[in-house]
């Protein structure tokens, strides 16, 4: 059973994607991404072991490897709250395209360009922006990927709509798939988890990310500390270099993502609930060792605005008291003075204890 176990669940990988995304800050290569691994004391993390998950295991029609793969997501989504997916459904082609797609959009000769969807007020269904200080250091759009008739409206420019358009409907493809493996783990009917948040509508935001290397950025931090609501988060780079998550016993762990594996990471509305069985985790980005400009391409995989979620009473006893209030996922998106497109954690809020 061990040897199996293991052939399902690797180590850590310290190996980086090799995407063709034209460089803006920089002629180095990706293999140059990293510079010196060891961060200020400020910003310490190990290189400790980050769960690996099959993804066609999942789906697999052999009934004993799918009980194996479930069991190690379970365990993933329980211990660790985060895991790379690998042998997932999207080709390395259209990985390519999107990502030369978003690295040609954040062309500096086109800046001003961009400029026009800055923040607006509360229905943008786009956002853009550049911060350059001690706190963060990255350029972003932020556009909404799902339900079709917000994305619509949601378009930066033809070409790299028509490509994210394809990158997210692969995308979730895969995020339905994980939902009906996280239903079964935890005991219930696979659309469980599609009902609980009527993901058929579920808001979905995508964030394009240029984090700056360390020569240009003005302090070490590219992204503060931070949760991030809705189901799932997924998220794909060019480059390896400063992603860290902060673990369940309170240490930093680097995330270096393996070649065409997606990281998950739970969102704030799985932990709600499942009443806190699984759990959302802080993450942030430094930037003070990166040579080179870094691009990450993360979607927030949301509920319904309209849902209202609560920790569902399977997972609320007299051992196991109510730990969340309930509120809509609009709601929750708005508690912070945020907009819909901002994404914005709300957990703290939501927490009764």
């Amino acid at each position: 059973m061990a040897e199996i176990m293991t052939s399902f669940v690797s180590k850590t990988h310290n190996f980086q994607p090799e995407f063709e995304a034209a460089p803006i800050y920089s002629n180095a290569s990706p293999n140059e991404a990293l510079g010196d691994h060891h961060h200020s004391d400020a910003y310490l993390a190990c290189d400790d072991e980050i769960p690996t998950i099959d993804y066609s295991l999942l789906l697999s029609h052999d009934t004993y490897q799918r009980s194996i793969a479930l069991e190690l997501l379970g365990q993933a989504c329980e211990e660790y709250g985060f895991f790379y997916l690998v042998n997932h459904t999207i080709q390395d082609d259209a990985l390519k395209n999107v990502f030369k797609g978003v690295s040609n959009y954040f062309d500096p000769t086109t800046i001003d360009e961009r400029r026009i969807y800055s923040k607006k007020g509360s229905s943008d269904k786009i956002r853009w922006g550049l911060t350059a200080n001690d706190g963060e250091n990255r350029e972003y759009l932020k556009v909404i990927a799902h339900p079709q008739d917000e994305a619509a409206s949601s378009k930066p420019t033809i070409s790299l709509s028509k490509i994210v358009e394809e990158y997210n409907k692969e995308m979730r493809k895969i995020v339905a798939g994980l939902a009906k493996a996280v239903s079964t783990n935890l005991g219930f009917d696979e659309n469980y988890i599609e009902n609980a948040f009527n993901m058929n509508s579920g808001f979905d935001v995508m964030a394009m990310n240029l984090y700056p290397p360390n020569t240009k950025a003005k302090g070490a931090v590219g992204l503060p500390n931070h949760t991030d609501p809705g189901f799932v988060v997924t998220l794909m780079q060019d480059v390896n270099g400063g992603l860290q998550i902060l673990t369940h016993k309170g240490k930093w762990i680097n995330v270096y993502i393996p070649h065409h594996a997606i990281l998950i990471q739970l969102g704030d509305h799985l932990e709600i609930l499942t009443n806190g069985k699984y759990k959302s985790h802080v993450h942030r980005v430094i930037v003070n060792n990166n040579k080179v400009q870094r691009i990450s391409i993360v979607t927030l995989h949301g509920p319904s605005l309209d849902k209202f979620i609560v920790p569902a009473t399977e997972f609320v006893d007299d051992e196991n008291p109510q730990n969340y209030i309930g509120m809509t996922y609009k709601e929750s998106l708005e508690a912070n003075g945020g907009n819909e497109i901002d994404v914005q954690s709300s957990l703290d809020q939501i927490k009764l204890v």
